[in-house]
């Protein structure tokens, strides 16, 4: 079933994933560590409500951050309506049972 919610790391997959409903790569502003670029992670959608407020990052930055928290992404293809659905979290990839959703 499309609307089952899905696992992964795979760069490409997240990327074509949030490019397909306008999302862009961002980061909660004011999160970022010293030194770091990236905070939370974040896919900015043109629905987004703005709150908290998020700040742009390139694709590079945030897979770096990614990569670094070993972090993996919980979405959605589509909701149970058969609507195209932009829900997505970002979780540990220890937490997460990641497979191929391909």
């Amino acid at each position: 079933m499309k609307h089952e919610s899905k696992t992964t790391t795979d760069h490409d997959e997240i990327r074509r994933w949030a490019e397909e409903r306008g999302g862009k790569p961002a980061t909660v502003e004011d999160t970022a560590r010293p030194g770091e670029k990236a905070g939370l992670l974040r896919i900015d959608f043109p629905t987004g409500a703005g709150n908290p407020p998020l700040k742009p990052i390139s694709w590079d930055q945030f897979f770096k951050k990614f990569d670094e928290e070993e972090l993996a992404m919980v979405y959605q293809e589509e909701k149970a309506d058969g609507e195209t659905s932009t829900f997505c979290k970002f979780v540990n990839r220890e937490n997460a049972h990641v497979g191929s959703s391909r």
